[in-house]
């Protein structure tokens, strides 16, 4: 009776065994579990830790609910200004309605992925070139919200969408390089003419002070000199100032006025003795032109008839 009994009860505890085994689940912090009974949704959802089922009656689905990471694949697309572009992107939503993910919609991740493909076509075909290179923050809240809309049905909460990359064709590319240049080179042409500007002005001043004040042109003279005879350069070239030639001008314009007054009456009292006086030759002269031109033979008249040439006799 005895023995019985300890084998009745050791089945009983085998059972049991058996039955909690099948029974226990474990569901992890970042999960939450679903209990479907008889294919009908239990409305309590099993929160973290260790939970007990229904063995062949329960079904438990664990939903994740961490922030999923989902790139979008690159999609082709005209922008509103006609520009082919390629834009790819990427995701971020989590779950926050388990009971909602699992029954809502058959794959809450593909759905969302579809939803955000067909979301990103729908910017690039109402956004210009620019925004989609410079204000992406904008177009970024834009895809959030149309897919957030369809997604809050689902259970699903989408935390932000971002714009990875826009790629352009390479002619586009080359023609936006060369409006860059353009710009770059107009503004730096705009920063020298202003400087030059403001340099004119300086030198005006500058200028201004010199003439009321000749000593300050001979120092920066001096300063000129001091700073290219600093690099020790071979060739000196030193500036002789005009006003310095102007003063000896001056300087010596009385005494040689006077001279030359002397100097043309002078001339005026024996202009007609110099004209009655003739320097004469000396013999040897003389005898150098008569011994020269008794050397030159006479030339003969070539004003004459000219010679016709006389043709050679035949057999010659």
């Amino acid at each position: 009776m005895i023995e019985e009994l300890l084998v009745a009860v050791a089945g009983a505890a085998a059972a049991a065994a058996v039955y909690a085994g099948a029974a226990a689940r474990v569901v992890k912090q970042y999960e939450r579990g679903v209990v479907f009974r008889f294919g009908r949704l239990r409305n309590d959802v099993r929160s973290p830790g260790f939970t007990m089922i229904v063995p062949l009656v329960d079904r438990l689905h664990k939903v994740n609910m961490q922030i999923v990471t989902m790139p979008v694949p690159a999609q082709e697309g005209i922008t509103r200004d006609n520009v082919t572009v390629r834009v790819d992107a990427v995701v971020y939503f989590k779950v926050v309605d388990a009971a909602d993910a699992l029954i809502r919609v058959e794959d809450y991740k593909f759905a969302v992925s579809q939803m955000a493909q067909t979301s990103l076509r729908s910017i690039i075909g109402k956004s210009d070139l620019d925004d989609l290179l410079s204000n992406r923050e904008k177009l970024n809240q834009g895809l959030e919200l149309m897919l957030d809309s369809p997604a809050m049905g689902w259970g699903v909460a989408i935390d932000r969408v971002e714009i990875k990359d826009v790629s352009l064709p390479e002619t586009m590319k080359r023609s936006m390089a060369r409006q860059a240049e353009a710009d770059r080179e107009r503004r730096a042409r705009v920063i020298n003419a202003d400087a030059e500007l403001q340099a004119s002005k300086k030198l005006a001043e500058a200028a201004e002070v010199m003439s009321d004040q000749p000593a300050a042109l001979q120092l920066r003279l001096l300063q000129t000199v001091v700073a290219v005879a600093a690099e020790k350069n071979s060739t000196l070239v030193l500036p002789f100032p005009v006003e310095l030639l102007r003063f000896l001008e001056r300087s010596t314009a009385g005494p040689t006025g006077a001279a030359a007054t002397g100097t043309a009456s002078g001339s005026a009292a024996g202009a007609g003795e110099a004209a009655a006086v003739t320097r004469p030759f000396s013999e040897a002269y003389l005898r150098g032109a008569a011994d020269a031109a008794a050397r030159v033979e006479p030339v003969e008249d070539l004003t004459g008839a000219s010679v016709e040439p006389v043709p050679a006799e035949d057999g010659a």
